[in-house]
């Protein structure tokens, strides 16, 4: 049973959300400033913090394993170093494959300098609202793990949405590793959101395909 704290918790990241969310369609003109307070209450009462995603492949393991999982995933309506700190598993737009997504580990944010072990590389900082993401599976080759080792630094907000509970299978599931701010943060939405039945319901589903 959720206590009562932690929905004050909650419903207090939701509103965050929904008026972070709604002042940003109003500032790039989809909503109109009459509509806005109108906007924050409909996705504060109608919407959830939290989505679906299945990912299957290697490069994240053990974190996730090669034969696929049904993550949570906590929405982020403006990524920022505000929002998303270094160690946090995100999910984000494919840069090769702009209409998939990858799932891997945020591991420099911007400011960060990034130094190789190639002697030839030279040194770089990461600009404003770049990110470097890697794998999990340190066994991986860069070229196979497909993160930034592969295709550089990405933008910001090409990340969605930080992964934040992992199904495995119907007995070996449990919240993700994050950042510890990440997951003071994403406590109370795990303790509200959380339905780990709809999740092996969704997995099942993903194998009979």
């Amino acid at each position: 049973m959720v206590s009562l704290s932690t929905w004050v918790r909650y419903a207090a990241t939701k509103f965050e959300y929904s008026v972070v969310l709604s002042w940003k369609k109003y500032n790039v003109g989809q909503i109109k400033g009459r509509e806005l307070s109108d906007a924050i209450w409909k996705i504060f009462f109608q919407g959830k913090l939290t989505f679906l995603h299945w990912n299957k492949g290697e490069e994240m393991t053990p974190t996730i394993t090669g034969d696929g999982g049904t993550l949570l995933v906590r929405k982020l309506p403006f990524p920022a170093p505000t929002q998303v700190f270094v160690g946090d598993v995100v999910l984000l737009k494919d840069p090769e494959k702009p209409d998939d997504y990858l799932v891997r580990r945020l591991a420099a944010i911007e400011g960060y300098e990034m130094l190789s072990t190639d002697e030839k590389d030279t040194p770089f900082i990461l600009e404003k609202d770049q990110c470097w993401v890697l794998s999990d599976n340190e066994s991986v080759k860069p070229k196979e793990a497909r993160d930034s080792r592969l295709f550089g630094p990405v933008p910001m907000t090409d990340v969605v949405g930080r992964v934040v509970y992992a199904l495995r299978s119907a007995v070996d599931h449990a919240p993700v590793q994050n950042s510890h701010l990440a997951m003071n943060q994403d406590s109370s939405v795990l303790a509200v959101e959380l339905d780990v039945d709809e999740m092996v319901k969704g997995t099942k589903t993903k194998d009979m395909l």
